[in-house]
């Protein structure tokens, strides 16, 4: 095992494994944030959209 770390340069490796979960981490939160069920931001829409809709149609 040590003998990988004479071929990479472990600060090198270890900022480009950081930077590449950091991405990883902001990809997947707003992916989840695109999504009407896992918005935590704005709740969600479509639901409350479709029973104030047919509330008044029913009345």
């Amino acid at each position: 095992m040590w003998r990988i770390w004479l071929i990479f340069d472990p600060r090198r490796t270890l900022v480009a494994l950081f930077v590449f979960l950091f991405v990883l981490a902001l990809l997947i939160h707003f992916i989840l944030l695109s999504t009407d069920r896992y918005n935590w931001l704005d709740g969600p829409h479509k639901k409350a959209v479709a029973s104030a809709m047919a509330s008044p149609a029913g009345t």
